[in-house]
């Protein structure tokens, strides 16, 4: 069953607040079009150096207010190797969401077996927000659903995958 759809910029903030115990999510994507990484991102594939970010570190600090709540965030990135242009971005700025709370993995493609064609959130064991995205790529709301199928599929992806990955520290340093 599906809670709702929400095609505004999706209310990451309530979406936090209201978890319990456990947030993760799972990263599928090779690119992804987000408009607040594109200036950081074109500077990175510059080779220039990387400006402040207030969008992430907002993110960052949800991320400590939600952990120190005594809530888990954690991600799993399946990634193809070698690493797309995106990705190596990513490696190289993702400190910055462990140091705040995140237990981000990081799962090689050839590795990982078969995986959802979406990401998603899974929230409390309970609830599923899968990230939607347009026709290039760029965010274009959340669909949230309690479906029990779908929870309980989303479980055992999240349990699978967690076991094959690579938690960023030790991924980044191989």
């Amino acid at each position: 069953m599906v809670l709702y759809l929400q095609h505004e910029p999706p209310d990451w903030v309530a979406l936090f607040r209201d978890c319990k115990a456990e947030a993760f999510h799972l990263e599928v994507r090779d690119a992804y079009a987000v408009p607040t990484e594109s200036d950081r991102f074109r500077r990175f594939l510059e080779g220039q150096p990387a400006l402040p970010d207030e969008h992430k570190d907002r993110w960052n600090d949800l991320i400590r207010e939600t952990t120190g709540r005594g809530v888990t965030v954690s991600r799993v990135r399946v990634v193809t190797v070698p690493h797309t242009d995106y990705h190596r971005w990513l490696l190289s700025v993702t400190d910055t969401n462990t140091e705040a709370g995140e237990d981000i993995r990081y799962v090689p493609r050839h590795l990982a077996g078969e995986v959802p064609s979406d990401d998603w959130w899974l929230i409390d064991n309970e609830r599923v927000v899968f990230n939607l995205v347009n026709e290039q790529g760029k965010p274009a709301g959340l669909a949230v659903t309690t479906d029990p199928g779908i929870v309980g599929y989303s479980r055992s992806v999240k349990q699978r995958l967690w076991q094959l990955a690579t938690p960023y520290a030790e991924y980044v340093s191989q």
